[in-house]
Order: C-alpha cells, then sequence, then structure tokens
C-alpha cells in the first residue's frame, strides 16, 4: 500500500485526484464540524469554495430542511445559519438538515477531491474509524491536508501522521510512503504526545483562541470522540452507512 501526501490542496490538480482513494483532513475545524454535524444527525454536507455558491444551492432546496453554515477568517459569515464551531452542531440544531458548507480551507479540500473514488474527512475526532475504512480497503491513498490559507499547518499535518502511523505500526500492510507522508509520520512522533498543546501553540490554533474560539480547540484535539465516517456519496458528503446505501445526491458539489 502506497501512501501519497498533500499539505495543501493549493497547487493539486483535482484531476490528479481522479479514482484515488482520498482522506481529506481539516482539524481546526471543518473535519472536526462535519463529524460532529453527521454524528449528531444532520442528512448530509455540500461543501462548496465560494459564499455566492452555496446561497444559490440552498435557494434552490427546500428552506425548512436547509441551512447555510461555515466561515470565513474563522467567524460565520453574515446572513449563515452557522459557522464552523463543533459546538454550534447540536442535533437541536442540525438533526435531519441539510448543510450548505463553505469554509475558508476545507471546502477547498473537499471539492478538490469531487472526483475521487472514495473519500473520506478525518480529524483526530474520528481517526480510528477512518483508519479502519483505509485498512478494509487496503488500496493506495492519498492524503490531502487543508492547510490554511495556502500554506501547511501544523495540526493537519500531524493527524495526517497519526493514520500514517497506525498503518506502518500494522504488520498485515507492507508500506510504501511518499517522502511528505514521510515527513508527516516524523511530524507525528515529535508533536502527538500532547496533541492538545500542539493544537494550542499552532498558528491557527492561536488565531481562534484570539477570536473567542478557545473551547474549540480542545473539541478538536480529543482522539476518537465522535466515532463516524464521513464519505463523499454522489456529489455531498454523508455519513458512511449513509453512502452504502447509494443514495442520489440532488445537486453537484459546487465550486
Amino acid at each position: 500500500m502506497r501512501v501519497e501526501m498533500h499539505f495543501t490542496p493549493h497547487q493539486v490538480d483535482e484531476m490528479s485526484l481522479h479514482d484515488n482513494t482520498i482522506v481529506v483532513v481539516d482539524v481546526l475545524r471543518a473535519s472536526t464540524t462535519i463529524a460532529t454535524g453527521l454524528c449528531n444527525g444532520a442528512r448530509e454536507f455540500i461543501p462548496t469554495t465560494t459564499v455566492e455558491s452555496a446561497v444559490k444551492i440552498s435557494g434552490n432546496l427546500f428552506g425548512g430542511v436547509v441551512l447555510l453554515g461555515g466561515e470565513r477568517n474563522g467567524r460565520m459569515i453574515e446572513g449563515f445559519h452557522l459557522g464552523n464551531s463543533p459546538v454550534e452542531y447540536s442535533g437541536e440544531k442540525v438533526k435531519g438538515k441539510t448543510i450548505v458548507f463553505s469554509s475558508t480551507n476545507g471546502s477547498m479540500a473537499m471539492v478538490k477531491a469531487r472526483y475521487a473514488r472514495e473519500m473520506f474527512v478525518c480529524g483526530f475526532v474520528n481517526i480510528s474509524v477512518v483508519y479502519d475504512c483505509i485498512k478494509e480497503l487496503g488500496a493506495d491513498f492519498t492524503v490531502l491536508c487543508a492547510g490554511k490559507n495556502g500554506m501547511f499547518s501544523i495540526e493537519d499535518s500531524v493527524c495526517a501522521g497519526m493514520l500514517v502511523h497506525k498503518l506502518v505500526s500494522d504488520s498485515s500492510f507492507d508500506v510504501e510512503l511518499s517522502d511528505g507522508a514521510l515527513a508527516a509520520l516524523t511530524l507525528y512522533k515529535s508533536f502527538g504526545k500532547n496533541i492538545q498543546k500542539m493544537i494550542k501553540g499552532s498558528e491557527h490554533g492561536k488565531y481562534l483562541a484570539e477570536i473567542g474560539f478557545g473551547e474549540d480547540l480542545k473539541v478538536c484535539a480529543s482522539v476518537d470522540t465522535v466515532p463516524v465516517v464521513p464519505q463523499l456519496v454522489g456529489n455531498v458528503v454523508k455519513l458512511k452507512r449513509d453512502a452504502e446505501s447509494n443514495e442520489v445526491a440532488k445537486v453537484p458539489v459546487s465550486s
């Protein structure tokens, strides 16, 4: 099994990801938020890279079951129902809802992976169940980190390294790592002993704390607290069990 790694989506050609197995990682905070929302009963997330696309898509769906969620520069977008804080996505707010979702970094990575054979969304909160899916597939895969505004982010890279570590620790696989995957593994070995400290000390973690989202850092640093697998099905992100029901998506993932 070969593991490829991209530390940001900005320099990745989406067609190079075509028909591959992709794991999208955006620890702060889209991966954590999407896993939390789906675990709390959201029907699906529709990722989009622009506010305009999100508004247009939501206007084409049934208003009573659709919410707009997302952020720009960490803060909720004006006119949206939800931001990108996982604590906002409670069952009371999202159960049964379709979330049209646009975030600064995570949405871009998900849209880049729209032509993947399989695409899973991973954070620390659901890393073991995502690993189980990768193990079950037994195929080469690529980790696509969201990064921060086109730049490297340590929290995504350490999370990716944790996933790689689980794989190389499993004696049932003969693993080949790209240079990027090897670098992520090295970062995990250096910073994975105290994930909360690493996240609090990260550039994006410090920024989120400064604008009032310090509690989100604790949620995003928790390991295996939200044991669900968000998976791309058709053109939307659903729980893996719903993806396996082969429901047809209503609208395209939009850029």
